[in-house]
């Protein structure tokens, strides 16, 4: 018991160290990095709970694709990140707007548990799919849940990651001046008259491309 409250205090130390990194550093390649130790600290924590698909789900899926492509699209846009903090005051007002609607949210949570206490949370259809008899696996219990009582924000959800894939997608098939890209259709489409040109160059000169 003791080394698991040691594993506990020490992954939850690891997960705010590496969150606070995230919102501090410099570097949005550092970011990305402390936020993949978050994620994996974080996957740790479900783990000691019992909870191992979640786990499975925090480090496939935001660490083995989210915070990856996120990484390789931050490598690879050539971002001006001197320009971005040139806007920073601009965009504080809106940003502490939302920051302070996240915490009046989690207020309100708090205290509504504190208040009503575990009692009232266990009438939800959530905690009722949570006390499944102990021949089910944590993976079927909480497929039950999210299959049956919630499958529309489930699906919700996939449909804002597929827009945050093709958005990333997007932005790094920008074209950029100077850059030559194979156009398909215009290989297909060539024919013998606009395929090829015929010159005569005079001795000693070149051919323009």
């Amino acid at each position: 018991m003791a080394l698991q409250a040691i594993a506990f205090y020490l992954m939850a130390m690891t997960t705010i160290a590496a969150g606070v990194a995230v919102v501090s550093a410099r570097n949005p390649v550092h970011s990305v990095l402390f936020l993949i130790a978050a994620f994996f600290s974080a996957a740790g924590l479900f783990v000691l709970l019992g909870a191992e698909f979640l786990a499975m789900l925090l480090v496939v899926v935001y660490v083995g694709a989210v915070a990856v492509l996120f990484l390789f699209v931050v490598m690879m846009l050539d971002v001006d990140f001197a320009q971005l903090r040139q806007g920073f005051a601009r965009y504080m007002p809106i940003g502490g707007l939302i920051a302070g609607g996240l915490a009046i949210e989690m207020i309100v949570v708090s205290t509504t548990v504190a208040t009503h206490g575990a009692a009232r949370l266990n009438e939800t259809p959530m905690a009722q799919g949570m006390h499944a008899p102990a021949s089910v696996s944590n993976a079927e219990a909480i497929g039950r849940v999210l299959y049956t009582n919630y499958v529309y924000f489930f699906q919700a959800a996939g449909m804002v990651l597929l827009v945050a894939m093709i958005g990333a997608i997007v932005l790094t098939l920008r074209h950029k001046p100077g850059v030559k890209r194979q156009v398909i259709m215009d290989q297909v489409l060539r024919t013998p008259a606009t395929g090829m040109r015929m010159v005569s160059p005079k001795p000693g000169e070149g051919i323009d491309a």
